[in-house]
């Protein structure tokens, strides 16, 4: 589902890594650990076509992302990607049930029942009404996981998603985010400087300067 081949991202003469490599299938759970500072957000923003990289190449459901354009990007995200962040980014503006409905609505197809159902799945029923104010940290994470995956991605990218998060609230947010990519049949990219989250992953890769190990 996704491929990336020798991948390589430099500031100026610095290599922030070089000849990264990594397949993952629909349905599979890959942690990326690593030293602070070695890149990891970094390459997880490539994968999404958030950012540029300097060679290599990154595959998405058969589409290379180097042959897209800017727009023709945004639109394979808006589809077939879903993006879980350490700081959440819900709109405090809209209720739990509009945050986690944006991707629908940005493809056109708004669908109350789904962002109702995709709220029961991560433990949340009967709060959609609510403003994010008015939820724990806990709980704005797994709006944050409603939303990306109300649309069904095939491919979920999550950035240190449990980072802000106490030990045991951390637990359950990570095993709803696994469970529902796993429901969903996405693929799962998961970077974190956790061993706890990264040892419920199927696979940990670690990513250095010169590669994946």
């Amino acid at each position: 589902m996704l491929q990336v081949e020798r991948l390589a991202k430099r500031y100026g003469e610095v290599d922030v890594f070089r000849d990264v490599s990594l397949e993952v299938a629909s349905g599979e759970f890959v942690a990326i650990v690593g030293e602070s500072g070695v890149g990891k957000s970094t390459l997880l923003n490539c994968m999404a076509g958030l950012d540029t990289w300097d060679a290599g190449r990154i595959v998405i459901d058969g589409t290379d992302l180097s042959t897209l354009a800017d727009e023709q990007r945004a639109l394979l995200r808006r589809c077939k990607l879903g993006f879980v962040f350490q700081a959440f980014h819900v709109l405090p503006h809209l209720d739990v049930a509009q945050n986690v409905g944006l991707p629908l609505l940005l493809q056109q197809r708004p669908d109350a029942q789904a962002v109702e159902r995709m709220l029961d799945a991560v433990g949340l029923p009967g709060l959609g009404h609510r403003l994010p104010q008015e939820l724990s940290g806990g709980q704005l994470q797994r709006v944050a996981i409603a939303r990306a995956l109300v649309h069904r991605p095939r491919l979920l990218l999550a950035d240190e998603p449990t980072g802000n998060l106490d030990p045991a609230t951390a637990a359950r947010v990570l095993e709803v985010l696994r469970a529902q990519a796993r429901e969903s049949d996405a693929a799962l990219v998961l970077v974190t400087h956790s061993e706890a989250a990264a040892a419920q992953a199927d696979r940990v890769l670690r990513l250095r300067s010169d590669g994946m190990a």
